[in-house]
């Protein structure tokens, strides 16, 4: 029985990770590329019963011997007599990129299928290579080009691509999609999370052109702990050898020149004595230029170092303390996810407005955008994987999703000096398989990237007065990064906060990576009353009182800079479907406890100069 178990469990696994593979590995910097945008008015196709992808015998259509039959194939009625039940044409439309839940009514809640459809005109040129880019689709898609299936993708906040040079016509192409969000126990994220589940193709699409051997990936950064080491990798999409390569910023008048080895790919570290280094006070970045015969890239990028030794954070080896704040990709003035570069502005302004030099970037990788913006406005960034919760410890599919996410993100923001953490995960239960399943993610962030911090939010556990940090995975990570909820969903009214205490077990800088508690905006009473801005405000004063006893202390990221839509909070009056723990309310109005963060940050910045 347990061989079994084991070769079903071996079966998945394989199954995932063919899918994964279906797509070609990911491709840096798209927008330093040649590309076309395939944004705009998208026809939309609501399918609940997925009549589109199966037959009556439950058969999938695009798996069946003739390939056609379901809504791919884009038919249109050719003779009166022909039976088609949909038509893409007659369809309403959305916008791409957008959310389906903000942009009807009638599918807020909706959690389900949808297809998508947009025709573009192209003009394939011989020699070149094509690709179709999504930014994020959430959750999984199927993708067809002209009827035919070009892969699958799951997950909903990473990029993907796949290879479209074979299927590609001159003149007028289609594009479909079928797009499901439904929550689901062995995916990542799982069923259960506190944040709205926005379906649909929500970030930018691209067709982009290469030629051959062109230049897939490539990183640039300082090694940890050298603040003039630079290490420079890169590759091609093919293992082609002796391809010519140049590396510059012209800035520094510097120039190195390179040819690839056997597998397509460079690595090199080599001095340089004058780099300005990238810090939120100074967020300098350098224009990068990658050149090959056949490429010419160009990138902005910031240099600088992120560490710890003994109980200390050091940015460019000088201490400093991370004075953050959490952020969920969402805007709270108007449904949906951040649309455009005005609204991620906005969000990390305001963060600046309370003097944060950090902030969290909750609960999954945020738009390319919003970290390209963090490193042009001096924001030090903790990215993270949606690991949430309780997920399937066990099952191989289910890691092997999560490391594929935890890969592209990787992948995608290595190059941006405000990333200074990999966060694997947020309140994990603790378990011998969680471990495992963590340290694994742990080994992965490693290995692909060892010039930056990880870490995850862990849970604390109470005896009494005493918060207990003993989590296992505290000896893996380079943070003791917790959240706690004194004073709201435990621990009495906020004046009981101060008779808390903290053990914790690792000698590490020690970041508090949630706390807070709700308040309806414009409702008031006195500190005692549950929802009004007088609670908070008092939550959070008692808070930085008994957090200073943590002589360890040095960061915190309070829940959260603003309030977010949620299906899981259903109070008719204070809440109504929303998350009320921002400091801003959902009509961008500062709350009393803004002020109380600001002031201790304000503290802080002159400690920590």
């Amino acid at each position: 029985m347990l061989r079994s178990s084991f070769t079903v469990l071996f079966i998945c696994f394989s199954l995932f990770t063919t899918l994964v593979n279906a797509q070609v590995n990911a491709i840096q910097n798209i927008q330093g590329r040649k590309i076309q945008s395939l944004n705009g008015k998208w026809n939309y196709i609501v399918d609940p019963y997925e009549n589109g992808y199966y037959d009556y015998r439950h058969e999938p259509f695009d798996q069946s011997k003739s390939g056609t039959g379901g809504y791919f194939d884009d038919r249109v009625q050719k003779d009166k007599t022909e039976l088609i039940e949909y038509n893409f044409d007659l369809s309403p439309q959305m916008n791409v990129p957008g959310d389906w839940n903000s942009q009807s009514a009638q599918l807020s809640l909706y959690e389900g299928n949808v297809w998508l459809r947009r025709k573009f005109d192209a003009r394939p040129e011989k020699g070149k290579k094509y690709y179709v880019y999504f930014a994020a689709v959430n959750y999984e898609a199927n993708v067809y080009l002209n009827g035919k299936k070009i892969g699958t993708h799951k997950g909903g906040f990473t990029p993907f691509q796949f290879d479209v040079t074979s299927r590609l016509k001159t003149g007028e192409n289609t594009l479909i999609l079928k797009v499901d969000n439904t929550r689901k126990p062995d995916e990542i994220p799982t069923v259960n999370t506190d944040w709205w589940n926005y379906g649909g193709i929500t970030r930018d699409v691209y067709l982009a052109e290469f030629p051959d051997h062109f230049i897939s990936d490539y990183k640039l950064q300082l090694v940890k702990g050298n603040n003039n080491l630079l290490s420079f990798s890169m590759k091609l999409a093919d293992a082609t050898a002796g391809q010519d390569i140049t590396l510059s910023i012209p800035e520094l008048k510097l120039e190195k020149k390179y040819k690839t080895d056997a597998e397509g790919k460079i690595n090199d570290e080599f001095t340089w004595n004058n780099l300005a280094l990238w810090s939120p006070e100074s967020p300098k970045l350098y224009g990068v230029n990658i050149k090959s015969d056949k490429e010419d890239i160009n990138d902005k990028i910031g240099f600088r170092t992120i560490q710890v030794k003994g109980d200390s954070i050091l940015l460019n080896g000088k201490n400093t303390f991370l004075r953050g704040v959490s952020i969920h990709d969402e805007n709270p003035l108007l449904a949906g996810r951040l649309r455009s570069e005005g609204d991620m502005r906005m969000m990390l302004q305001w963060a600046k407005d309370m003097n944060c030099n950090y902030v969290r970037l909750a609960h999954y990788p945020h738009n390319e955008e919003m970290i390209r913006l963090a490193d042009e406005m001096g924001l030090m960034v903790w990215a993270e994987v949606p690991v949430y919760w309780t997920i399937s410890w066990t099952n191989p599919s289910t890691y092997a999703n999560a490391k594929q996410q935890l890969t592209d993100l990787i992948v995608r923001d290595k190059n941006r000096a405000s990333v200074v953490i990999w966060s694997i995960g947020n309140e994990t239960p603790l378990s011998d398989a969680r471990l495992s399943f963590m340290k694994n993610l742990a080994e992965t962030a490693r290995t692909l990237d060892d010039s930056r911090l990880v870490a995850a939010a862990l849970e604390v556990h109470r005896d009494g007065n005493t918060m207990i940090l003993n989590d296992p995975l505290g000896e893996v990570i380079d943070l003791v990064s917790f959240n706690e909820y004194a004073g709201w969903y435990w621990g009495g009214t906020p004046a009981e906060l101060v008779k808390y205490s903290f053990d914790i077990k690792y000698n590490k800088p020690v970041v508090i990576s949630e706390f807070g508690g709700d308040a309806l905006g414009g409702f008031h009473g006195d500190e005692n009353t549950r929802w009004s801005e007088e609670y908070q405000e008092a939550l959070y004063k008692n808070q930085f009182s008994m957090l200073s006893k943590i002589s360890a202390l040095r960061g915190v990221t309070p829940w959260i800079l603003a309030d977010f839509r949620s299906p899981r909070r259903q109070h008719p009056v204070y809440q109504n479907f929303w998350n009320r723990k921002g400091l801003i309310s959902e009509t961008g109005k500062k709350k009393k406890a803004f002020f109380v963060v600001k002031d201790f940050y304000d503290q802080m910045q002159t400690k920590y100069k």
